[in-house]
């Protein structure tokens, strides 16, 4: 059984990516999950802050982010975002790309076109495989209009392009007013993958207390749907890999975004729920269903049910839209 993919022009053995996230944070625990049947890791985030040594509040910036600590700190709740420097970091790095076998990708956390993104050099000289850029910024300006946010990212990937020859991904959120458009203008600047979606912390308040928290928000099979919807569109539109990150839980997860069109996914809360041979155990029932499907590879079940043969996807969503309200019945 063919279990390979290819995303970014990485050639991985299987499509399950470990996300950032406590679980990527040692060469200890990475070694863990390349055992267990991981095909690449995205290490925990380096931040903007921890890059310029900025001492600003981070609720300024995107916070966390992705799969990383947002999702996971919930399992780990004496972890706090780290404060590990930037040169450390580079450091652990090339001990790691020592000690395995696997793809490497980096994860850069920030907003601005500073410091950090000269460091995306130093992260390319180090040995990384691979960028995943999380820009996810909250405006709190009422006068900052929505085209100037896409602006802000753009620029941002931009300069990152600019700086590496490294194959680089972008983790995109779902609420863009087009993400269409945003994916079509990121692949277009250069790049190579779409990791949809990030996953922000939840806002909640404290009835105690009475001040506003931050929440761990962990992802389930229901988040998965955004993603496949995505997935399925953009699949074969955009000159890009595709990663499903949020909601990827079990092996019917992974191949439902296989069929709607990803290259590969990224994991983390089944991982921190179930250990390192949730992967193994994940594989072992991917390719026994395959068996029993008669498909040889996954390469054969990419796309096949992504909006891909329908040359109006709008209309194709719509239809389906209009079919499931008028069909709902108490």
């Amino acid at each position: 059984m063919d279990l390979s993919t290819t995303y970014m022009g990485l050639k991985l053995k299987n499509p399950i990516i470990i996300g950032a996230s406590p679980l990527t944070a040692t060469i200890e625990s990475i070694k863990k999950l390349e055992e267990n049947g991981a095909a690449a890791v995205v290490l925990h985030s380096i931040f903007e802050e921890q890059i310029n040594h900025e001492t600003h509040e981070l609720d300024h910036f995107m916070f966390a982010g992705s799969e990383s600590y947002a999702e996971s700190l919930g399992y780990f709740p004496e972890v706090k975002l780290s404060n590990l420097e930037s040169e450390h970091y580079l450091e652990e790095l090339i001990k790691l790309k020592e000690e395995v076998n696997i793809p490497i990708i980096a994860s850069l956390n920030g907003v601005s076109r500073g410091g950090w993104i000269e460091y995306a050099k130093k992260l390319e000289d180090a040995g990384v495989d691979a960028l995943e850029l999380n820009i996810t910024y909250i405006p709190t300006d009422l006068e900052l209009e929505g085209k100037e946010i896409e602006e802000m990212y753009l620029d941002t990937l931009k300069a990152v392009r600019e700086s590496v020859s490294l194959p680089v991904s972008i983790k995109m959120n779902a609420i863009f007013s087009s993400p269409a458009n945003m994916a079509k203008k990121f692949t277009n600047i250069g790049a190579n993958a779409l990791v949809l979606f990030d996953r922000p912390v939840h806002v909640d308040i404290d009835l105690e207390n009475l001040n506003s928290v931050q929440t761990i928000n962990p992802s389930s099979s229901k988040d998965l749907s955004e993603t496949l919807r995505w997935s399925a569109i953009l699949y074969k539109k955009v000159d890009a890999s595709i990663c499903a990150s949020t909601g990827v839980k079990n092996y019917e997860d992974i191949l439902k975004a296989m069929m709607s069109g990803a290259d590969a996914v990224q994991m983390v809360t089944t991982i921190l729920e179930h250990g390192p041979i949730h992967i193994k155990n994940t594989l072992d029932a991917l390719t026994q269903w395959m068996v029993e499907k008669e498909y040889v590879s996954i390469e054969q079940m990419k796309g096949s049910i992504s909006l891909h043969h329908s040359s109006n996807p709008a209309a194709y969503e719509r239809a389906s839209y209009m079919r499931v309200l008028t069909s709902y019945r108490y």
